[in-house]
């Protein structure tokens, strides 16, 4: 079966340590210790068989048990797996967060051996598996900032993209500016929190519209910023209604936050594949990130 969209970027595990008290720094507190399936592609692509669609992941898993687990753990889910590339010297990454019931305490991503496998892991877009220069991919990719800023600059002006929906997330703040070749890429629409918005456009922004108006005016062509609990801002050039569109989150009780912003971009992906319209979109990704905050997705 053809895969609807593909899912290009981080596939590791997720090791999550959650307290649900507040912690600061050098706190050692009772809670939770789960590893689960994770990294922003395969959050994206879990979140996508949820709304019925079958993902593929292009990513580097290593060829080493946690790999196989992985790869197990995904095909049970209903994710394509077919076209990853399975290295035999580079381990299966990994990403260590501890969550509180103050929010994101501290997190390191290892992703070290994706982006020693670079351009690897776009072999099925050129061989014939799921494209070529002469035939590009024409669907949906979902692309995050865990690769090297290299190869997303190689991705902008590739001919194996020409023709995809390039929808585009930074991964953490600290690789934001990864995604800089992107601006100005009339295919892109960026998914971004306020604070990866500042440092893309390097200044500071308020709210979300502000970011949004941003963004807009660094070059994107569409952008969606959201701001935690506060209101988050869809942007865009050349479309009918206003360039900004803004919307508050509905309160929720805060259980975890590594992911929503996966599940906010994959929930608006999926409404914009049925139709939706701008608004109707940013509503149903916010209220898909809402549910997942609030523990009522399950991980």
């Amino acid at each position: 079966m053809a895969a609807d969209i593909l899912c290009i970027g981080s596939v590791l595990w997720d090791i999550i340590g959650r307290s649900p008290v507040n912690m600061q720094l050098g706190a050692d507190v009772p809670g939770r210790i789960t590893r689960l399936p994770g990294g922003v592609a395969m959050n994206i692509a879990m979140t996508l068989t949820r709304f019925g669609l079958r993902p593929a992941v292009l990513s580097a898993i290593g060829r080493d048990p946690a790999g196989d687990e992985l790869v197990n753990a995904a095909a049970l889910m209903g994710i394509d797996c077919d076209c990853l590339y399975r290295s035999d010297d580079l381990p299966t990454d990994r990403y260590m967060a501890v969550e509180a019931a103050n929010g994101l305490i501290a997190a390191i991503a290892d992703a070290h051996s994706l982006e020693a496998a670079g351009d690897k892991i776009l072999r099925p877009l050129a061989d014939g598996r799921l494209g070529s220069a002469a035939e590009p991919w024409s669907g949906p990719v979902a692309l995050d900032g865990n690769l090297t800023e290299a190869l997303i600059a190689e991705i902008a002006r590739s001919p194996l993209f020409a023709a995809a929906d390039l929808r585009v997330a930074p991964a953490s703040p600290g690789k934001a500016e990864r995604l800089i070749p992107l601006l100005g890429h009339p295919r892109v629409t960026f998914y971004v929190n306020l604070e990866e918005a500042g440092i893309i456009c390097q200044r500071r922004f308020d709210d979300a519209v502000a970011a949004a108006e941003g963004m807009l005016a660094r070059g994107a062509k569409r952008v969606l910023v959201t701001d935690g609990g506060r209101a988050a801002a869809c942007g865009a050039t050349g479309l009918p209604g206003p360039a900004v569109l803004s919307l508050a989150p509905p309160a929720v009780m805060v259980t975890r936050v590594t992911g929503a912003g996966d599940t906010f971009m994959a929930a608006h992906v999926v409404a914009e594949r049925q139709g939706a319209d701008r608004a109707t979109a940013l509503e149903q990704a916010i209220a898909a990130a809402a549910r997942y905050v609030s523990g009522d997705i399950a991980s």
